[in-house]
This record gives structure tokens, sequence and C-alpha cells, in this order.
């Protein structure tokens, strides 16, 4: 099953590109937070089999107040290349690959602690952050309201 071009990203890992993307609308269970955000990888020549991707954390238009993070592109890197060496045939037609990215996992796939942040009422806050934090949020709107 091939993922739509519109909206995805360009990547080279270990010379070969692949596209990447987080689906614009979450499934209706990302939308409740029943499950975490994930995101989908495939060859950008000749796409084989999909790698879809779950992290440990909630979507960034997630309002429950459940952390979040922003997927970067060194994590992507890392996830192609771990999922690679577990086994993903990228090149090969088939059903999907899952890989389930642990917290422990995410550490050390970014190369840094994870920066998670919280939704709070009209933007977001660093986690541990409070009050005093909020001069420096970063105001998250709709698409809706543009």
């Amino acid at each position: 099953m091939a993922m739509p071009k519109k909206g995805s990203r360009l990547i080279t890992v270990d010379g070969t590109v692949f596209r990447w993307r987080v689906s614009h609308r979450p499934t209706y269970s990302q939308d409740r937070k029943w499950s975490p955000l994930t995101f989908a990888v495939e060859r950008a020549e000749e796409p084989g089999s999909v790698l879809v991707v779950s992290l440990p954390c909630a979507r960034p238009d997630n309002w429950g107040g459940k952390r979040m993070i922003v997927i970067r592109p060194v994590l992507v890197v890392g996830c192609i290349q771990r999922a690679l060496e577990q086994g993903w045939k990228s090149g090969q037609p088939g059903s999907g690959f899952t890989l389930s990215v642990t917290e422990d996992e995410l550490t050390s796939l970014l190369g840094e602690q994870p920066q998670y942040l919280i939704p709070f009422l009209w933007g977001m806050i660093p986690e541990g952050g409070g009050i005093k934090d909020l001069p420096r949020c970063t105001q998250i709107w709709s698409r809706d309201k543009r």
C-alpha cells in the first residue's frame, strides 16, 4: 500500500531517498488519545513496503493534556536505520513493517533527551514548565482558523 505523496517530506538515509509523513488528520482513536503518534515511511523511487513508526507520545494536535513531541529529521533517520536493521525490506512489495519505539529508545534515536511539549489553553508549554513559561509558549492554531 503506497502512501500519499501530498504532505510528505524527502530524507536520504545511507544513499537511499525515502518519503515520510504524519497524517494531516488524526484517526478517531488518535484524536481520542487511545493510540500513539505514528508516521509512515517509504522509498521515494520504486516504493515497496511501508514502514509505520509508533512513538510513545501523543500527536501535536491533541487537546487532552497528553505530552507530545515534534518529529524531527534526526528521529526519522534513526527509525529508518533501526527498521532496516530489524529486517524491513523497503524495496520489496509486501505488507507494512511496524516499528514501535519505546521511551528509552527515543532518547538513543534522538541522541539527547526528548523535549516534550504539553498543551495548555492556547499553546504549548515545555514539559516541566509552569506559568512563568507562558510568554515562551509556542502558539498552535487550528487549520480552520486561518
